[in-house]
């Protein structure tokens, strides 16, 4: 059953069209595997119209050695979901999981490998929920630690060190075959994006160096190499190493590029940053609060040329929301809500697409309640005028 979200009115530059508001039709889980915890999900489109979701899976707990790249595809605008396959299973913990389709039709797929799981095997313990304090954790059985020290133990420490980085693999076949990881400079949740000049356009952190720069890098081959473009700068008095995590791109009706950064420096934190290049990503501004408590955004441009950003929500109401602005990122509305009956804050990474119709769908994953592992959800829903019309 759909329900209505209770919205405020969008504030919209003079002589704009009435303010949206979000009507979702429907949510639902999407995942098939119960027993396996589900985190941070992209979903994209094909020109074809065929949407694929990717994920890390396999997986026991928020932090754990098992992660694997995981992808499922819809045919009927996330109506059905097909089983979930393999598409990377690395020695080290798979996280994350970006996709996107270039305009030469090639699947691209990213990820970054983690050895955050090492502490908590040394205690013998494991990430349970995100209360309002923090993590809170749970002793692991004897049964539990034999199988994560078996999975710790696949390489040595000297390979496990050197596994670890920020991947990508491709498809030029619609998703049959896949190739080798390749490394990518950056990484990031929802990845990388195409822009309208054919070069590609990532977003990200360098989360294995000593500096851990903030930046932008591109790929004019189709995604099989990148190259370092330019950083962006660090707001007066931030700490972007410790501070800046997990960004995301989009370029604007008018040729600008827009990038929001997960901000957990002490000014704004929790909060979206924002940041803009007038030139192609040569050069960036300061990033600058956009008021918008939540985090990562996933940014979208929709066809009307309106841009979309969608973000988690890890305080009540605990779900997701979305806001829009109308002005190619100047200003952004109010908070429009896709999902506010969260459990707790292990949730979000929301993206979204636009449908063929002109709706929207939307996927997220949320930890469900015990015993039960995070899974997939998705939300489809609309932008509808404060009157009640279609946009």
């Amino acid at each position: 059953m759909g329900i209505l979200a209770t919205l405020t009115a969008m504030g919209l530059p003079h002589g704009a069209v009435a303010a949206p508001m979000a009507r979702v039709i429907e949510t639902g889980i999407i995942s098939h595997q119960p027993e396996y915890y589900h985190g941070w999900p992209t979903v994209a489109r094909q020109a074809n119209g065929e949407l694929w979701v990717t994920w890390s899976g396999g997986r026991e707990a928020h932090v754990c050695p098992f992660g694997q790249v995981h992808a499922m595809t819809s045919r009927d605008d996330g109506m059905t979901w097909t089983w979930p396959r393999v598409l990377l299973d690395s020695a080290t913990d798979d996280r994350d999981s970006g996709v996107i389709e270039t305009a030469k039709g090639t699947l691209l797929v990213t990820t970054f490998t983690s050895l955050a799981y090492e502490p908590y095997l040394k205690k013998k313990t494991i990430f349970s929920e995100l209360t309002s304090k923090g993590w809170a954790t749970v002793a692991m059985t004897p049964a539990e630690f034999a199988r994560w020290n078996a999975c710790h133990l696949r390489l040595g420490d000297a390979d496990r060190e050197a596994d670890v980085g920020q991947w990508l693999i491709r498809s030029t076949d619609g998703g049959k075959t896949w190739s080798v990881r390749s490394p990518t400079i950056v990484g990031s949740p929802h990845g990388p994006i195409q822009l309208r000049d054919g070069r590609l356009l990532y977003a990200g952190k360098e989360l294995w160096t000593k500096e851990k720069k903030i930046g932008v890098c591109e790929s004019t081959d189709d995604g099989q190499t990148w190259h370092w473009l330019a950083g962006i700068p660090t707001r007066a008095g931030d700490d972007a190493t410790k501070g800046y995590h997990e960004l995301h791109a989009v370029e604007t009706g008018d040729g600008r590029l827009l990038v929001h950064i997960r901000n957990h420096s002490k000014a704004n934190a929790g909060e979206t940053l924002q940041s803009e290049s007038d030139d192609g990503g040569k050069t960036w501004g300061e990033p600058h609060p956009i008021g918008v408590w939540g985090l990562p955004s996933h940014l979208l441009r929709l066809r009307d040329g309106r841009l979309l950003m969608t973000y988690g929500h890890r305080r009540p109401p605990f779900g997701n929301q979305a806001r829009v602005s109308a002005d190619n990122g100047k200003t952004w509305g109010e908070a429009l809500l896709i999902s506010g009956d969260g459990m707790n804050g292990d949730l979000g990474y929301p993206s979204t697409v636009e449908l063929s119709d002109g709706s929207l769908l939307t996927i997220w994953y949320e930890q469900m309640k015990p015993p039960a592992r995070a899974v997939l959800r998705q939300a489809r829903w609309t932008l509808v005028e404060s009157g009640g019309g279609k946009p």
